[in-house]
């Protein structure tokens, strides 16, 4: 399997995160690609191929236009009206939209208009990396629509929290919903997106909820307990068209090990055959990991090859693209086990 990758995806980085009351170094880091990068060559997983460049217009495709140029210009205006010695992090929030119809002026406000809380910030040169990430995930459709039968994009910043115009959970673009809509602009009729980050996908949820060409299934912890919180439940099917296409299994947070999560995947695996996509897009997060430091489920490195394995069984053109992680020491094993297990059946 090859893998598409960019080194600009180090040119963002953050000096802190908040959770818990606290200023805490980041968990998001660049380590995180790059021990996944010398997983992949250390275990002859494939080539790995630079990311060709797009048009913005691909990911204009599902983000608000007024968002990306925010994000474009966030940092300039930041550091001219606040401290440049400080990461752009939000402080307050429009929560009841009374600048809804409106593009606030100073940075604090526009910050506070396109997150959605305090997991995500911009440094000096995020754009680089936030730009390039949707472009990794790009090159990975562009090489399936072109033949390949599957592809791993090794994305950062991840994009599976990122909703049409808010920043949230280390994700500004969707690099799924990008790489999905790409797909469908290609002429695929159908597109199936498979989320097993530990976290929901809220933002690609968000992005299709009531489109009927984008079936979006996600496995992931118990909403009730566990970041998103405001989404994620079994309940939520899609609205309007998209009624039907969207698939929630939340999980019991710290007794969840292999037995219930392939319970979870035969399930959503069983929703995508019955679907009949032409491509899946797999969200791929590996903290589901037993020693993450910010997730609860048991999985071990074994059971990484197991997902794998059984996504294989779909025998669907395949685009994995990366998302969380953050156990660094491992996080290449467990990366790797799922695509070598996946290129293997």
């Amino acid at each position: 399997m090859k893998t598409i990758y960019s080194p600009k995806h180090s040119d963002h980085w953050l000096r802190f995160e908040y959770s818990g009351g606290q200023a805490k170094p980041c968990f998001e880091k660049p380590d995180r690609v790059e021990f996944v990068k010398r997983e992949i060559q250390s275990r002859n997983l494939g080539e790995i191929i630079l990311a060709d460049e797009f048009s913005i217009d691909y990911i204009l495709a599902v983000h608000d236009k007024s968002y990306i140029s925010f994000l474009q210009e966030c940092w300039a205006q930041w550091s001219s009206e606040m401290n440049p010695e400080l990461d752009a992090i939000a402080t307050v929030f429009d929560r009841q939209g009374f600048m809804s119809t409106s593009e606030p002026k100073s940075i604090e406000a526009r910050l506070g208009k396109y997150s959605a809380d305090l997991t995500a910030g911009l440094g000096p040169n995020s754009w680089n990396a936030i730009e390039s990430s949707a472009h990794v995930a790009l090159s990975g459709a562009q090489a399936v629509l072109a033949g390949e039968k599957s592809i791993f994009s090794l994305c950062r910043p991840a994009g599976h929290h990122a909703s049409e115009a808010l920043m949230a959970g280390y994700c500004y673009v969707n690099n799924a919903a990008v790489a999905a809509q790409y797909c469908l602009q290609a002429g695929c009729k159908k597109v199936a997106v498979l989320d097993i980050d530990y976290h929901h996908g809220n933002g690609t949820q968000s992005i299709f909820y009531d489109r009927p060409d984008v079936l979006v299934t996600s496995i992931h912890a118990d909403p009730d307990r566990e970041y998103p919180f405001f989404a994620g439940r079994e309940h939520e099917l899609g609205e309007g068209a998209g009624k039907g296409f969207n698939l929630n299994i939340p999980l019991a947070l710290s007794s969840t090990s292999w037995t219930e999560y392939q319970q979870a995947l035969h399930k959503s695996m069983d929703a995508i055959s019955t679907y009949q996509p032409d491509i899946l897009i797999v969200s791929l997060g590996v903290d589901t990991y037993e020693n993450d430091p910010i997730s609860h489920f048991k999985l071990n490195s074994n059971d990484f090859e197991r997902i794998g394995k059984l996504l294989a069984e779909l025998r669907l053109p395949s685009i994995f693209v990366f998302e969380g992680g953050y156990a660094v020491q491992e996080i290449g094993v467990n990366t790797v086990n799922v695509l070598q297990a996946f290129d293997s059946h």
